[in-house]
Formats: structure tokens, sequence, C-alpha cells
């Protein structure tokens, strides 16, 4: 029986897809409340975690069906570790088969996936349990552990003392889940970046729909799925077979309370899963990693029937929107309908949307965004760039591959769909 709330508190090993097991099913209208693991580097820090994430068992929706859409409203987001601690990183040959991210090894008995535990502080501390080897396939080209304060506002990054006083109790800081059993990065005490001060604004990484096939949860979106393409560990796939991602792995930093995601449905019930919460980011995320932290989310999910999206759409808080694609003022209404009456024009009931795009590199991903944005709205290819290039912009998630395509779209286009009830909603209209 379908439940109005859910409570989620339970996650996988990394891997989605439709024998994974799933919870719920919720209600359709009903709500998600998860506490979730950090997603990056504690997962990367233990092997066992075959995603190089760590993200929350799936929920399902009632009554959603392959071709349908589910809106899930970001409704909070609530940092709950004390401490953090992040950076760019170096990769260590010999610790994994592959791709260091989700096939970890040990280098000194050979273990594929070996189950670790922590033995002191620092960079070789996270040893493997069969022979005692460290078995990190990550270790900090430039690291920081950081500190956040009361009321979450600010993070300040820490000396070599107050990093290693916090790598002594680093699940406490971390406010790591009770059932989230990866090694918490504190351990590991990086403190090369000392006194710097980071506003906070968290948002999550992941939030998602399952995939029909199993995929590693780091690796489900177009970027970094192209990484499976015919890899030698377990999880590798053809080149076609990679094109199921689900673009669960955003990285986008405007996913956060207030804003609504829009995601394609591929299995029975959807598959709602989310995790790998962010302290604050900037567009790119340009280190590779950013300040990953545990936290409270609160999501309320919706049915939209038969939208059929090709990828995830994506309403921004009206604060998050680009200025060019802001619904107009009521003056700059009325200095456009005067202007067009001039001409004798009717000016077009218009309103913000923004495509996710995801692939190997930008520039694919934003091909990817624009053929989305036209294959929804029934536009060619040209008017899409003309629409983005004056009423929007593209920004980037992940530089290495995902971007958002925002721009004014057409209110009977809206109606159509089916969205224009939430896109009125979400933007006072």
């Amino acid at each position: 029986m379908a439940v109005q709330t859910i409570y989620v508190n339970e996650f996988t090993n990394g891997i989605l897809g439709p024998e994974v097991p799933m919870l719920g099913p919720v209600k359709d209208g009903g709500f998600i409340v998860a506490n979730t693991a950090a997603g990056c580097w504690g997962p990367l820090l233990t092997p066992a975690i075959r995603g190089g994430h760590e993200v929350t068992k799936p929920v399902l929706v009632e009554g959603a069906e392959p071709g349908d859409a589910i809106a899930i409203k970001i409704i909070d987001v609530k940092v709950t570790s004390k401490a953090t601690a992040s950076g760019p990183h170096n990769v260590i040959e010999g610790r994994y088969l592959g791709d260091p991210y989700i096939a970890g090894k040990c280098s000194n008995c050979g273990k594929l996936f070996p189950s670790t535990h922590i033995e002191g502080i620092g960079q070789d501390a996270i040893v493997c349990d069969a022979c005692g080897a460290p078995a990190s396939p990550f270790s900090f080209a430039n690291g920081y552990t950081m500190a956040f304060d009361d009321t979450n506002a600010v993070g300040v990054t820490l000396n070599k003392a107050s990093s290693e006083s916090i790598a002594s109790n680093g699940r406490a800081y971390m406010n790591t889940p009770e059932n989230s059993i990866q090694n918490p990065v504190v351990s590991m005490a990086p403190h090369d970046l000392v006194g710097l001060v980071a506003r906070t604004r968290p948002f999550l990484g992941q939030l998602g729909t399952t995939p029909v096939r199993n995929i590693p949860d780091s690796h489900n979106a177009g970027d970094l799925g192209c990484l499976l393409v015919d890899a030698p560990h377990e999880y590798g796939l053809s080149a076609e077979e990679a094109k199921d991602v689900t673009d669960g792995h955003l990285d986008i930093k405007r996913v956060r309370a207030g804003a609504t995601l829009i995601a394609p449905v591929y299995i029975p019930g959807g598959g709602v899963y989310l995790g790998d919460m962010h302290a604050m980011q900037g567009d790119g995320e340009i280190a590779g990693h950013t300040a990953d932290v545990c936290g409270i989310s609160l999501l309320q999910v919706s049915v939209i029937k038969g939208l059929n999206l090709k990828g995830p759409l994506l309403l921004p808080t009206p604060e998050d929107l680009p200025y060019l694609a802001r619904p107009l003022t009521d003056t700059e209404r009325a200095a456009a309908e005067a202007e067009a009456a001039k001409w004798g024009v009717a000016i077009e009931e218009s309103a913000p949307l923004s495509f996710i795009g995801t692939g190997v590199g930008l520039n694919e991903a934003i091909n990817c965004a624009m053929e989305r944005a036209a294959a929804l709205l029934d536009m060619t290819i040209p008017e899409i760039k003309n629409r983005l290039t004056i009423t929007g912009e593209l920004e980037i998630g992940r530089a290495r591959g995902t971007c958002t395509a925002t721009f004014r779209v057409p209110v009977a286009k809206l109606k159509e769909l089916g969205l224009w009830e939430m896109v009125k909603t979400q933007y006072h209209l």
C-alpha cells in the first residue's frame, strides 16, 4: 500500500537499476524524507561501495509508468555535518581495475572491492581488512578540512592540528548516517588550505530516477557514463547500453531548496533516489570535488502522465534564473506592448524552463540540452539557439559535461505539455 510520507535512511552499494531493492511506494503527491550520506570523497575511499557514491535506495512512486515523468519538488535541504574535507584528487596506480571510481582493489592482496577500515590519520589511513595494506585508490593533490558554524551559513578551512582533531572522530563530525558504510573523508586530515571562508548554499548533486540497467551511481550521466564503455570491470557496457543513463548525477548547484526537478520515468514506479549533498559549489565544480556533506532532504513527488521526456527538466528558484530568462516585470511588459503595437505585432506570452544536457564534454552536453528542448517543444535547433541567446543562458553544472539551457518558452506550449500550472506557481505568474 502506498504511503503519504516515506522516511529513507538506507543506501545502495552504489549501483542503480531495476533489480536493486526499492522502497515504497509513496503516493502520487506524497513526500520523501531522506537522511543522505556524503556523496563523493567518502565513498571513493571505500572500495566496497561499487558505484563511487553512496545514494539512497530508490523510492517507487504510485502510478508512475515508463513514458511518464515525476516532478520532484525540493522543499528543504539541510546540512547535518559539522565538518568535511575535500579537494582535487590524485589517482594511485595499482589500486583499481580500469576505473578508480568504481572498481577499487587492494594492490597488496589483489582483492577487488575490498572491505576496509580506518587505522590512524592521514592519506594511508584507509586499509584493507584482509591484509592491512593502504587501499584507497585516491589521495589529495591539494586538500582542506572545513568546519561549519552553528547555523551552517559559512565554512572555515582548518590547520593541521584542528584537522587531525576532527579526523580522530570523523563519523561524529561528518554526522554519517547509521546505515552508511563509507570511511569519512575527514580521516585523511588534509590541511593545505587554511583560514579560507566559504559561504554555504547546499544542494543535491544526485537526484533522479532509476535506469533500465545496472549503472554505477556516480556514472549515471552522459559525461561519466562514457567511462563504462568497454570497461574491464563487471559494470562495463556497450556504447549503446551506456546511453541508458538517466542523468541523476547532475552536480548542478541550482538543484536546491525551492527548485523542482522533472525526471523521466523508465521503469514502473520511477525509482526516485538522491544523495551527494554539497555544502556549496561554483559553476563547473572545477576542482572535480566540492564540500560533500551529510544532510536531511524533504521532497514532494508528483506524476506527470505521458510527458515522455528525453532528459530532466529543471524549474530553478526565481533567484537562480538567468537575468534574460526571468519573466517580464509589469514595466517591461508595458514597454514591450507599446512598442509591439507600433509595428502591429502581438507579443508572445512566455515563461522560463531549464533543459539539462550531458555529454562526453561540454560541447556535447550543450547539444544534448538543445536537442532535448527541440524535441519537447517541437522547435528547430536554430530557433532554440535564438531563444537561448536572447532570452536565456547556458550554465555549466560539472565542467566535464553537464549543463542547463534556460530560456523563455511559449506559455501555449507549456499548457499543451501540462507544465503551465507548475511553472505559473513556481514563478508567481
